[in-house]
This record gives structure tokens, sequence and C-alpha cells, in this order.
């Protein structure tokens, strides 16, 4: 059986490398935040002391970091990736990166006689416990077919981009959906329950017609029940929508939506909390968005019955104060995984 160096025990991480231990591979782990792998130890991995040592003895190293920054470190740091690469060993970054960074680490690793692949997932934390991710992978055909065992172990689908940064750019294009998807699932149950319906119900008619989504089916029911369970976060989903526009405006192509999301994700980030139309990424309570959200109509339903009719973008912007306004009132516990917790 297989040799893996696996570096990276976050979120999606853990699952991973656990599925990698239950189906009999052997999995030297390795965390830059200590404690991360007492778990993974008791599973019957090995923990190592740095990147290096995880890969030393590997045949396939894998790395699930949070980003740019941190991926550089890991792999051209002290004790990196880099010093345990020799050839024949395959690399895997499941990372969502910049695809510049991804095609930088394949020529650093090739230099040193391995073989790189960019795979990044899709599935969130559910999947990645379960097993059950989505691969997409850039890299030639024969690395890829050495590491099937490896990546089927911890997914169900592996679908092929191309050479070298082409996963990179597939996962960034398809968070971009992701991104603007929970926005507008976010704002759609915002005006059903404010108009009075049923929110289970309009999520039944969500799920069944044309604005059905894979974020309605994960997030939909959460955002009713109040299920505030960490899958993704608000700062992680921001990083790849910047990392999406950096890239779209390299290659000089408009993105409106997800420009429009970004900034979504921004303030939510800047507020320091979910901030997503509140009345639908919260449960509705009294005490709630719902309450600020009631009297912000009750606002405007006087103001209508007294002939005041404000300019359309008066209006607009008073219904953004009032969204942010109940943002900032809602009690934390109350916020929900459509925006601070994908």
């Amino acid at each position: 059986m297989k040799k893996i160096g696996f570096i990276g025990l976050g979120v999606m991480g853990y699952g991973m490398a656990a599925n990698l231990i239950q189906k009999q591979f052997d999995v030297t782990v390795y965390n830059r935040t200590a404690g991360k792998a007492d778990e993974l130890v008791k599973l019957g991995a090995k923990e190592a002391a740095s990147a290096a040592d995880a890969g030393r003895d590997a045949d396939v190293i894998i790395t699930m970091i949070s980003n740019d920054d941190a991926i550089r470190e890991v792999y051209y740091g002290g004790k990196g990736v880099l010093e345990a690469v020799r050839p024949g060993v395959i690399v895997i970054d499941s990372s969502t990166i910049s695809p510049s960074l991804a095609r930088e680490l394949a020529n650093s690793v090739e230099q040193r006689g391995g073989k790189f692949l960019d795979a990044p997932v899709t599935g969130s934390k559910p999947a990645a416990d379960a097993g059950t991710l989505v691969f997409m992978v850039g890299g030639d055909s024969d690395t890829l077919g050495g590491a099937m065992d490896v990546l089927n172990a911890m997914g169900t689908k592996i679908i092929p981009m191309g050479l070298n940064g082409t996963g990179a750019v597939a996962k960034l294009a398809h968070n971009t959906i992701v991104g603007i998807n929970i926005a507008a699932l976010s704002e759609g149950l915002a005006i059903a329950t404010s108009g009075g319906l049923d929110g289970q119900a309009f999520l039944e008619l969500v799920k069944a017609g044309s604005a059905g989504s894979k974020q309605a089916e994960l997030k939909g029911d959460k955002l009713l029940t109040g299920n505030y369970d960490v899958q993704f976060s608000l700062a992680l989903m921001l990083k790849d929508l910047k990392l999406s526009s950096v890239l779209s405006d390299n290659m000089n192509v408009p993105t409106p939506m997800l420009e429009a999301a970004k900034s979504l994700f921004v303030i939510g980030e800047t507020m320091g909390s979910p901030a997503l139309i509140c009345a639908a990424s919260a449960k509705r309570t009294s005490s709630g968005p719902a309450a600020s959200s009631a009297k912000a109509r009750k606002r405007r339903k006087n103001s209508r019955r007294a002939g005041v009719q404000p300019a359309a973008a008066q209006a607009r912007r008073q219904l953004v104060a009032d969204e942010l306004q109940s943002c900032s009132e809602a009690p934390p516990q109350l916020y929900n995984t459509a925006c601070g917790r994908l």
C-alpha cells in the first residue's frame, strides 16, 4: 500500500486524511497547529514534526492549506514540502490557490524530479468526512493515473481539467458560482419570508423549480432550522472570490455578478458577522433581524400613507441601511450558514 504524507488538517484536510487511514493507506500527517493530529493518530496515522518529515518517505504527498501565503510557507519555508520531494514522488495540492502559484509549485516539484497535480475539491466538510469529494485536476494524464487510487479513497468523482494550473482555474470559476448562488438563495428566502410565505414551503419550491441549486440543497434547510455548524468559512469564500476577481481581471473577462457577490462578503467580513440579508440568514424571531425588518416595513408603509414617495435611489439606500441595521441588531447566535458559515 502506498505511503502518504498529508499536510494540513483543517476542516477539509482532517476528513480527507481520515478516509485515507480507514482505507488502509500508510499515512503520516502534519499540521502547523499542534493538537490537530491527535484523533488521526488514534486511527492509525503517524505524526511528523514538519512538512518535510511528513513527506520524507512518502510515495504521494498531499497538501490542503488555506491560502497562497500559507502554501508558500509550507512548500518553500524551512523543513517544507520541497525538501521531501525526490524523483518519482507525486505531490498533490488540493488547496484553493491562484493558478499562477499552482504552476509555480508544479515547476518547483518537477525540478526536483517529482510530479505535481493541482487537485482542488468541491463538496465541503460533509463530503470530506464521507469520502465523496469531487476533484478537479490539473496535470498530465500519466501522473493522474498514478494517483487515482489515492484520490478515489477521498472522493467519488475525479475530473481531469488539463495541464497544471487548470484545476485551480476550475475551482475559482466553480466557487464564483457558489458565492453568487448563496447570495441569491439568501435574498430569495428574504423576499419569500418577509412576504409571509412559509420558509420550508418556499424552499421546497426552489429545490423543485428552475431556481434549484446545490446551495439550496446543502444550505437551505440550515438557514431555516438554525444549524450553525461551520462547513466553509466566510473568510475562505471571500478569499476565493478575490482570487477569482484577480484572475478575471488579468484575462479581461467582465464579471459583474462576481464583483457584487464579493462586495456582499466584504460587508460581512467588515462587520465581523454575516451580512447577506439577515432576514434570510438568521432564524426569524421577534428578537432577531425579522423584527428589525418589520420595523423597516412599517416605516415604509407609514410613509406611503402620508403620501411621501422617496426617490428610488433614496429608497434603495434606506433599504440597505435597514438591512445592515438588522444585521448589527441580531443576536450572534441567530446567524446562519448562509454567509458567515458556509
